[in-house]
């Protein structure tokens, strides 16, 4: 007998699982439960209820500031990973060409890469490039968002081209032969069929870029982050209510995105799904 479907195997898995559970999400809702807490310093007993902390950060500029400027720096960062990812996929799976290994390590290089190692060589390459006659290039935003480019690159590359290997090459190859060029190709029959992952791709690069603190301390300029706010707010105890309950905030309205996300996803690949066989899917199954 299979040990993972017996009784003791099954409660084991069961156990093990809401261990895991409760090891990734009890820090987070200790998290929510200090952010309510009557102190400035998160400890046991609690102190007792208050909003202070959420109040204190909606008068807070400075902080509020450095949300925006994440929320910035990634959304322009992961449009523009996204689209160079989807290139890159497009061309890894559906072309063939010299050194295509070479390529494919190149693209997934910065996966292997401390990211410390990587903000040195950035900060070098921006500095020379600034020194250049008539060249003004210094840190700030933009260089930053360069940054995450290359590291969000990869993560988007893989996500994206299991999709498009799924998706069968005889459907754009009949949109060719019926006159159909590339872009309408691709307009008509590859993007809705790939939208769900460049959707998660996108999602993914943002959070990756928004949590970000290892280029930032290096490349941002004058720049400042939320996480590099965070980070230089833990030195003062009475800073430390309002730095959490803004944590709070980001996560809660990050679960929020995500979970509507995955059922969107959910429903749009269902669709699809009868589109493209609708044999498979008795009428009212949507």
């Amino acid at each position: 007998m299979d040990t993972a479907i017996s009784a003791r195997g099954k409660w084991f898995l069961r156990a093990f699982f809401a261990f895991f559970v409760f090891f990734l999400y009890a820090p987070l809702l200790l998290l929510v439960m200090f952010s309510f807490n009557d102190a400035d310093v998160p400890s046991f007993p609690l102190s007792g209820f208050t909003t202070d902390a959420y109040e204190q950060f909606a008068s807070n500029e400075v902080l509020k500031a450095s949300v925006l400027t994440s929320i910035k720096v990634s959304s322009i960062a992961s449009f523009a990973a996204v689209g160079l990812g989807l290139l890159a996929a497009i061309a890894l799976v559906r072309r063939q060409f010299l050194a295509k290994g070479a390529v494919v390590a190149l693209l997934l290089s910065p996966l292997v890469i401390p990211y410390i190692v990587f903000a040195i060589a950035l900060l070098i390459l921006f500095s020379q490039i600034d020194r250049l006659p008539g060249i003004a290039f210094p840190l700030s935003i933009w260089t930053l968002v360069i940054g995450h480019v290359v590291i969000l690159l990869p993560a988007v590359i893989l996500i994206l081209v299991p999709r498009l290997e799924r998706i069968d090459v005889r459907l754009e190859e009949a949109a060719h032969d019926l006159g159909a060029g590339w872009v309408r190709t691709f307009r008509s029959i590859t993007l809705p069929l790939i939208w769900p992952a460049l959707l998660s791709a996108f999602l993914i690069a943002f959070v990756f870029s928004f949590d970000e603190i290892v280029l930032a301390s290096f490349v941002a300029g004058d720049a400042t982050t939320f996480p590099l706010y965070l980070f230089s707010q833990l030195r003062f105890p009475t800073l430390l209510p309002q730095v959490i309950a803004v944590a709070v905030i980001v996560f809660a309205v990050s679960m929020i995105v995500i979970v509507l996300t995955e059922i969107g996803r959910r429903v749009v690949e269902r669709r699809l799904q009868i589109e493209l066989d609708p044999a498979k899917y008795p009428a009212g199954a949507e």
